[in-house]
């Protein structure tokens, strides 16, 4: 398993059939997408700062892939990812703060309710240090970490969006961290994905599609649309591509992109999630290069190999996916940026 040429820090898709973890492909990045999902409970009740939740959460997917999910249950390394990250993003949290929170998300009750000390604190604080030794291994020490947040807020200043297609942009970012694309793709163009997708799902159905916003070529001006719907002109629906005057092979990474994030989606259940339906009614855009499929429906999840799946039934309290991105950015928004 090696790493793209331009990044230790980033792999190929592919890559991700050769992890250490035994169980299907599919099966380790639900698990991961839980972790991550554990990670931004921590982090919120922690009141820690978008980028360092984004940090921690980047470290999450790049220590799975040298170590194996058997070996590191996820809500371990995704403390000592969090307790990791108050450190190096300079808002420190004390170490029994975090076990706390961890235990109190653990079981599913008020942080107030779990003594300062406990065995159970001492215990979780003793396997927080302790996977943050091999975390730092599996990191060579290396800490720095873009997020596509910060390319966000750049193209939301040029290109003088509206507030509705930033809040589908800043939670769709938000959201990736659940999908390995932090280590698929640079932070750029993850952030213009996340744009897109929030443009199209705004504009509605009757504006040009993900593949034609995407292109090479402008699509044509000449397609009637019905006149109850005012999409954008064409140049506005590629104003991102436009603005980072991008190549033909950064396109290709960024279709790339959207078809995982799309993916994700519709691997959800809408009927805990109905508030996804505007981002999964969106057709993704042609898969122009085979790619390993990473997500599936819960049926399909239930129907595969468990083999080494002791984590899904050790505790079940990650979370759920969040609240509609619309609406709520699961706690965030652009302006809380730090």
């Amino acid at each position: 398993m090696t790493a793209t040429e331009t990044s230790q820090w980033l792999f190929s898709a592919e890559s991700l059939t050769e992890t250490p973890s035994s169980c299907p492909l599919e099966r380790e990045m639900y698990d991961r997408a839980r972790g991550v999902e554990f990670l931004y409970r921590l982090g919120s009740s922690l009141a820690l700062p978008t980028s360092a939740m984004c940090t921690a959460a980047t470290w999450f997917h790049r220590f799975y892939m040298r170590f194996a999910m058997d070996d590191f249950h996820r809500q371990d390394v995704a403390a000592s990812c969090i307790f990791l990250a108050t450190k190096t993003e300079e808002c420190g949290r004390k170490l029994r703060d975090v076990a706390r929170v961890y235990q109190a998300k653990v079981h599913n009750v008020d942080v107030a309710t779990i003594p300062t000390e406990s065995k159970d604190v001492d215990h979780c604080q003793s396997a927080i240090l302790l996977t943050e030794e091999v975390l730092l291994e599996s990191l060579c020490f290396d800490f720095v970490v873009e997020s596509p947040h910060a390319e966000l807020l750049e193209l939301f200043e040029a290109l003088g969006s509206d507030m509705e297609v930033q809040e589908y942009a800043w939670s769709l970012a938000h959201d990736s961290y659940r999908t390995p694309l932090c280590i698929l793709y640079p932070p750029r163009l993850t952030a213009i994905a996340c744009y897109i997708l929030g443009q199209r799902i705004v504009d509605g159905p009757n504006s040009p599609s993900l593949d034609a916003r995407v292109s090479t070529t402008a699509p044509s001006t000449s397609l009637p649309t019905p006149p109850s719907n005012k999409p954008p002109s064409p140049d506005a629906s590629r104003a991102a591509i436009d603005y980072y005057n991008l190549n033909e092979g950064e396109l290709r990474q960024v279709s790339e992109a959207l078809g995982i994030i799309l993916e994700f989606y519709t691997a959800q259940d809408l009927d805990i999630y109905p508030y996804l339906s505007p981002i999964v009614s969106v057709a993704p855009p042609a898969q122009r290069h085979p790619r390993p499929r990473l997500f599936v429906s819960p049926s399909q999840l239930n129907a595969l190999n468990t083999h080494g799946d002791s984590q899904s039934q050790s505790t079940n309290q990650d979370g759920g996916l969040g609240r509609t991105p619309s609406s709520s950015h699961g706690g965030y928004t652009p302006s809380q940026q730090t």
